[in-house]
């Protein structure tokens, strides 16, 4: 793999604590908003710049990135974020509770993305995608990270753990309990070891970031049409990428909300679930699944627990045997109507941080008329289904901690990283 250390943006130290924020896709415009708009530093001002709009305004609208690039600038000229002088890696750890993983930040490949060494297990939205890429050029950078994972690698964990053992150049914990640690690794002889163990690795796997990915690939396509011929080195071939080894990395369950039963009642639906292959029994104390083919289902103000019958679950189809293919397949498609979840508008999804009572408060609150609760997807099916080329159902994982946008951002220019 290409990974090159780059002149990272960083927040002025006074404000390492202030300026990140959560990744724009993690928050809704409401929950942006609440969180942003009396708060002058936080980056969801430049990720989503539509919290300072009109809040009728339709989030594509022009005049919402020419404010992005705005707010960006803005951070810019008052000092909050400043360019290191010399390329470097950069070592983030994040800690969750008990749970920590530390990863490497560099400039990622467009070209081991393009050609598939970047690897991907879920297929993105052309309109997700083009919103990605207008904000990537309205404000001349890569604002947020695309979390990649790798199998462990001896020598880069050696790499960021003795970099890790000096002072670090931002530490703090947000509002959310999370601790967010940075190190700066700026000796040209660690830089040549880190870049060389990289060249090493012969495939690295998007866990978080797809449309990211894809929109750093046509805006370096865009950038190169307007530029003409640029040198190899030159920023806008690379984009923005913390890598984290596999065995550090934790997946939660991603749940579904669908807005309502496509004409059926509560009966008839529990009825269609059983024909599908499901055994379905009402259970008040389980929520959470607690073993794969298991799905906490949550009706009429009552949680059920389904089980999927063995002759429906398709043991030699990698993909298929998913519980998020299984019920995509067995029940959201067949009995529900929701074809296409990338963009059917009658299904939400709600990441498993959330909590069970997340999708008790929707479905309560009319905001849909039933609730998944899935099985967590392992990362090594991600990886199985990646390496076979093969996509899985669109919001299969959801990996917590979440990177923060603004922690180091990378400016996407002609001239050399």
């Amino acid at each position: 793999m290409i990974v090159k250390p780059f002149r990272g943006l960083r927040p002025r130290p006074d404000l390492a604590s202030k300026i990140p924020s959560y990744p724009y896709d993690v928050v809704s415009r409401e929950e942006a908003y609440r969180l942003a708009h009396d708060d002058p530093y936080s980056f969801l001002h430049v990720v989503r710049a539509e919290i300072d709009l009109d809040p009728t305004m339709d989030p594509h609208d022009d005049r919402v990135y020419a404010r992005s690039r705005e707010n960006f600038r803005g951070m810019l000229e008052r000092g909050w974020l400043v360019r290191d002088v010399d390329p470097a890696y950069y070592v983030y750890r994040l800690r969750m509770g008990d749970h920590v993983q530390t990863g490497i930040v560099g400039a990622a490949a467009v070209a081991d993305y393009c050609e598939g060494r970047i690897k991907r297990h879920e297929q993105t939205r052309p309109d997700k995608e083009g919103d990605r890429v207008r904000v990537i050029q309205a404000v001349g950078a890569h604002p947020g990270p695309v979390f990649l994972t790798y199998p462990p690698h001896p020598a880069l964990g050696a790499c960021a753990a003795a970099s890790a053992e000096h002072p670090p150049a931002t530490r703090f914990v947000a509002a959310d309990g999370i601790e967010h640690t940075l190190w700066v690794v700026a000796d040209d002889g660690q830089r040549r070891e880190i870049e060389r163990h990289f060249a090493s690795v012969p495939a690295t796997y998007i866990a978080d970031g797809h449309h990211r990915a894809a929109a750093a690939a046509r805006a370096c396509a865009s950038l190169r049409r307007e530029l003409g011929a640029v040198p190899a080195d030159a920023a806008c071939h690379f984009f923005l990428a913390v890598h984290f080894p596999a065995d550090e990395v934790r997946v939660l369950d991603y749940n579904r909300v669908v807005r309502d039963l496509h004409g059926l009642d509560g009966a008839s639906f529990l009825a269609r679930l059983r024909d599908a292959g499901f055994d379905v029994t009402p259970d008040p104390r389980t929520r959470r699944p607690s073993a794969r083919g298991e799905f906490g289902m949550y009706l009429d103000r009552r949680w059920y627990v389904l089980r999927a019958r063995p002759e429906i679950v398709p043991r030699d189809d990698l993909t298929g045997r998913l519980d998020v293919s299984i019920l995509a397949d067995r029940v959201l498609a067949p009995i529900l109507a929701v074809d296409d979840p990338r963009t059917s508008e009658r299904i939400d999804f709600v990441g498993g941080i959330r909590g069970m009572e997340e999708l008790e408060r929707r479905v309560d609150a009319g905001e849909g008329a039933v609730a998944f609760a899935l099985w967590p997807t392992g990362l090594a099916d991600v990886m199985r289904v990646a390496d076979a080329g093969d996509c899985m159902p669109p919001k299969s994982t959801w990996f917590e901690p979440k990177l923060r946008s603004g922690m180091v951002v990378q400016l996407l220019e002609g001239r050399p990283l």
